[in-house]
């Protein structure tokens, strides 16, 4: 086989698995860890990104054969290249600096997966008709969810696939939050848009990609998604406001506009919950952000204390506690603001990096906008499918912009991967600009690019396997936990998955609390099972030093084992770690009341309780006992003083 077929192969290959990649990661939870039921196991821990993660090596691969099939191969390297590359190393960088490592390694492992799909997809994709098989994939794709959807909200179910979720009355396709399903969708309805209005396909081909338009709008409403809703319109307006001044798109695209808003105007009015959920953006006469300034406000506080670089990749949902708002007593996981999100994570430098590479990819946009518009004829000017893919393209990342003030939907893989794909899709047309990008490689720039390619081969493919292989011992030790919660069994399991993964404090915080459940249930050994437990918890401190309830559960074990006074210091930094949170406070009101000081247990479980009524059987419980008890001792205390003289 000679050099040149080999080398169309693999770039068929690399094709292949680019459109696998964005295929299956939005069906497969958008790309999130989840709890689902298994055919033989009663639940398996699903973590999809592995599959994304270990496709984009077998690209990178591919990619690297392909440079040396190649006597000298070019590169497209557009100014956004610069802004990829700076953020990449400096998410190196700041891994390597981080407080909590494990976390901070998945996050650097999503950014160079990004990064890395990012330049393979400009520099082996770029060819106008893989172009547009990508972009028909993707809509077809958000049509098939979309039905999904709407089957979901017609049926009110509350699954997705075999898993459970909490929205009620909303639809999420084939992710877990409505939202999430709404940021997928808003950035491929402009691009179905674009190619039924702008493109020169194929009369059939318009016609289906205009059906998957309506079902992808069907899709976007019942997500009930504010946020979606409002930078869906953004981007409509910055479709519709781009073909108005060109005169053959003007009126079928002024027909689509129509169709839709005349189906907006019919559905919305005649359905009770769109109209109470546009109630709720303005009620009381304010902007309701669904508590999104709570997170907001205590996000600012923790980019405060390092604004430079940010509290580390990942960081924030353990950072977040505490300055935890009294009204916020779940887990946020993110800022739900892309923007804040990467200031408190990465620092103004992050932020820098990814503001000056979306200013980079929208300048070469506009660069590029007049060089796809299409071919003037004597009589019109012609469609264009470079220009159809631009301005839907771009369109799409509006939308996903503009809802990335109020979500964060580029910390869910399959979105993320989705705007890195139109991003990288859209800075390989300026090559119709200009020839000035192409690099041609020579011996040592094509064995420097090799170097690094090589080095994310390597890396990612340990950190797969390695990372495989943990969460199959996690499923087990979970799967027999259903049936025998912090068990012998389970603990054994869990510390073989911590055996391959010694920095997961989640694992060694699930050890220690087996044993410690293990040691309150009595028996002989019971300080040997808290000693154990104390261990565990000291490990889990030491990965991640930012969690409270490490020091919480050590005091506890020091309560069990008789040695209360060494205690209150761990109560003490498990409070400072986690003011306002109820199960905090709660056991410390159980750490009194054990020590049976009872006056002292009453405020911080009546503390608890007004921060979470519902769900928090600690403060209710103890605090009757607490008040039974000072009860007890106060009737005591006044019958000592009724008593007669002898």
């Amino acid at each position: 086989m000679s050099r040149e077929a080999l080398d169309q192969w693999c770039e068929r290959a690399i094709f292949g698995l680019v459109l696998a990649i964005l295929v299956f990661t939005p069906l497969a939870f958008g790309g999130k860890a989840q709890l689902a039921i298994g055919a033989r196991l009663d639940f398996l821990i699903v973590n999809p990104f592995l599959v994304p993660e270990i496709l984009t090596i077998a690209a990178a691969i591919l990619w690297l054969v392909r440079l040396w099939l190649n006597p000298r191969p070019k590169l497209l390297w557009p100014p956004i290249c610069w802004a990829m590359a700076a953020f990449a190393a400096y998410a190196v960088i700041r891994y390597l600096t981080a407080d909590i490592e494990y976390i901070a390694r998945q996050e650097l492992i999503h950014v160079l997966v990004y990064t890395v799909i990012f330049f393979i997809i400009l520099n082996n994709l770029y060819s106008q008709e893989k172009v547009q098989i990508i972009a028909i994939t993707l809509v077809f794709l958000a049509m098939a969810i979309s039905l999904y959807a709407i089957y979901q909200f017609l049926t009110d179910s509350d699954r997705v696939w075999q898993t459970f979720t909490t929205y009620s009355h909303r639809a999420s396709g084939t992710y877990i939050s409505p939202n999430h399903l709404g940021g997928f969708l808003e950035m491929l309805l402009p691009l179905g848009l674009s190619l039924t209005v702008v493109s020169r396909l194929k009369p059939l081909v318009k016609v289906l990609l205009g059906y998957s338009v309506l079902a992808i709008a069907g899709g976007i409403a019942v997500t009930v998604s504010r946020g979606t809703w409002i930078s869906t319109a953004a981007a409509l307006v910055i479709f519709f406001g781009a073909l108005f001044f060109h005169d053959k798109f003007r009126f079928p695209s002024f027909i689509f506009l129509f169709v839709i808003l005349m189906a907006g105007g019919f559905f919305f009015p005649k359905t009770h919950i769109f109209q109470m959920r546009t109630r709720q953006l303005f009620s009381n006469g304010k902007v309701d952000t669904d508590l999104r300034l709570d997170l907001w406000r205590p996000a600012v506080k923790v980019w405060q204390e390092n604004p430079w670089w940010g509290a580390g990749p990942a960081h924030f949902d353990f950072r977040f506690r505490k300055y935890r708002p009294e009204n916020v007593q779940l887990r946020p996981e993110r800022a739900h603001n892309d923007y804040l999100n990467v200031l408190t994570d990465w620092g103004i430098v992050g932020l820098t990096i990814v503001m000056t590479g979306l200013a980079l990819i929208f300048l070469g946009v506009i660069r590029t906008w007049r060089f796809v518009r299409g071919v003037q004829s004597d009589l019109e000017q012609k469609s264009s499918n470079k220009f159809a893919f631009v301005v839907g393209g771009s369109a799409g990342l509006v939308a996903a912009l503009v809802h990335s003030t109020v979500d964060f939907n580029m910390h869910i893989p399959a979105n993320a991967l989705i705007a890195v794909t139109l991003m990288a899709l859209l800075s390989s047309h300026l090559r119709f600009a200009t020839e000035r990008y192409w690099v041609t490689l020579g011996p040592v720039t094509k064995a420097a690019a090799s170097v690094v390619i090589s080095a994310f081969v390597a890396y990612l493919g340990w950190q797969s396997l390695h990372l495989a292989h943990e969460k199959f011992w996690l499923a087990r030790a979970y799967v027999v936990g259903l049936r025998s919660s912090y068990s012998p069994a389970q603990a054994a399991l869990l510390e073989t998955a911590f055996t391959i993964e010694p920095r997961n404090f989640e694992t060694a915080f699930a050890i220690g609390e087996a044993y410690r459940v293990q040691s309150k249930e009595g028996g002989e050994n019971y300080q040997e099972l808290a000693a154990k437990a104390m261990q565990w918890f000291e490990r889990a401190m030491k990965l991640n030093p930012w969690d409270g309830y490490n020091f919480l559960r050590y005091g506890m074990c020091l309560d069990w084992v008789n040695r209360s006074a060494e205690s209150g210091p761990y109560y003490d930094r498990a409070e400072q770690l986690d003011p306002n949170g109820y199960f905090t406070v709660a056991n410390i009101g159980l750490h009194y009341v054990e020590t049976q000081d009872y006056a002292a247990a009453r405020p911080w479980l009546e503390r608890s309780a007004r921060l979470q009524g519902n769900g928090n059987p600690i403060a209710k419980n103890y605090l009757s006992i607490a008040n039974r008890k000072l009860l007890e001792e106060g009737t005591n205390d006044l019958s000592a003083k009724l008593r007669f003289p002898q």
